[in-house]
Order: structure tokens, then sequence, then C-alpha cells
């Protein structure tokens, strides 16, 4: 539990590896150990996390993605990247304030539909967010979410009339009122544009160590942000008192 707020919260390179132990944990073997501490180890090792905002127009978007039947019995992951931005066409990043790594329940029979459970599941969570931030003032435009497959998008658009199971109508239904209602919108945009696809997938350690400063800023980056703020506020002082013993000495 406390490793996961950490991960929905922050550290987001941590959830592919937490999802599948809380899946092994009613079952687990040595290999589950030898993950567990393999985790531990990984934690021990990085640095601090750290998060960076910057300012927004406080509009909530969403990138979604799905690994196709990536885990144990043939079961399919979800991954989600939340985060405040601005009221344009294709929001650019900012820092998370939700992360999700999620292994899907039911087995999905195509990556069209592995995509769309995932965007069911992140709309539902996009659409108690928007709440918050308009009883906080912040008004909302349809919620843009991301995603890198032109199916999904396209059954949702309705440009796309797939023969699917009831199940995967309702999820699709369901996802269209929402967009007919004007509370979501659906678009697609490469693999190699949608942060949600770090959380959909176990990766090799070149990997986590190339990506990592994508979501996380370097301790590197905030030292050095944090020295020339205080130069600045340094300088600024300098001048203040300067000004001051100037207008004194003009009025001695």
């Amino acid at each position: 539990g406390k490793f996961l707020y950490l991960a929905r919260g922050v550290d987001c390179t941590i959830l592919p590896a937490l999802s599948s132990l809380s899946s092994q944990q009613a079952e687990p073997t040595e290999t589950t150990l030898q993950r567990a501490h393999q985790l531990l180890h990984y934690l021990a090792s990085q640095e601090e996390a750290i998060l960076t905002y910057s300012a927004s127009d406080m509009v909530l978007a969403v990138h979604s993605d799905a690994g196709y039947l990536n885990e144990p019995n043939a079961r399919s992951r979800a991954g989600g990247h939340f985060f405040l931005s601005k009221d344009v066409l294709h929001p650019p990043n900012n820092g998370a304030i939700l992360n999700i790594a999620k292994i899907i329940k039911n087995v999905m029979s195509s990556a069209a539909e592995a995509e769309l459970g995932a965007l069911y599941i992140m709309a539902r969570e996009a659409i108690w967010i928007r709440v918050i931030l308009e009883e906080l003032g912040h008004k909302q435009p349809p919620t843009p979410i991301q995603t890198d497959n032109s199916t999904a998008a396209g059954i949702i658009n309705n440009t796309v009339q797939p023969k699917q199971t009831k199940a995967m109508d309702m999820r699709f239904h369901w996802l269209r009122d929402r967009k007919l209602r004007d509370q979501l919108r659906f678009y697609w945009r490469p693999g190699t544009l949608n942060y949600a696809d770090y959380m959909t997938k176990h990766h090799a350690p070149t990997h986590h160590r190339n990506v990592r400063s994508e979501f996380l800023t370097p301790q590197k980056q905030l030292l050095a942000l944090r020295a020339a703020k205080l130069a600045k506020r340094s300088i600024q002082t300098a001048l203040t008192i300067s000004t001051i013993q100037a207008h004194i000495n003009k009025h001695a």
C-alpha cells in the first residue's frame, strides 16, 4: 500500500512491477520473492523521485495505452498518465497527478479490445477528476484522451463499426455516450508520443534509465534550478540594498 501510494502519486517507474507482484500475492512463489527483492533494491539504489509541475490552464489531459496478452493467464495490462495542461488540440505533457498500471481482469480477444478496455478504465477515472477540478473553479472542456490504437479511436469516434461481444459493446457505447455529452474527447497519436506506454510493459534496465527523466526530474537539474533561483534572489537583494543606501546618502 505504501509503495502503491508513492507509485501512483510520484514514482510511476515502479507501477508495472507493483501491479504484477500484487497479482501474485494469493499464490506466491520463490520467483515472487526474488522480484520483490529486486523492486526493493531498485528503490534503494535510485535517487529520490522528484516531480516538476509547470504553470498550465488546469485542463485535465490523459494518455491511455494497453499491453495485449503480456501478463500470465492471457491477461492484458492497462496504463494511464493523467496531467494538467493547456486547452489545445494536443496538450503538452506536465507533471503527473495520477498514474495507473492495472491488469485487465477479463481476457481480451484482440489488441483493439484491450485498448478499449484501457480507455474505459482511464475515462472512468477522468470523470471524477473533472468534477473535482470544476468544483475548484477550473472549467473543463471535453477531456482529451490520447490513444495509439487507430481502431479503438475509430470505434469511439464512430468511424468504425465492429462486430463485438456485449461486454465490449457496453464499453465503447459508454465511451461514445461520454463523448456525445462533451465530457471526453478521444484522439490518436503514435505510440512513441504516448506516456502511458511505459506503464503497460516490463522494460529492460537501459530503457528505465533512458525514460526515467521523461517522468521524473533528475536531482542534478533540480539542484541547478534551486541554485539559479538562489543566485537571482541574492542579486535582487544586493540591488535593493544598493538602492536604499544610495537613497540614504542622497538625503544625508
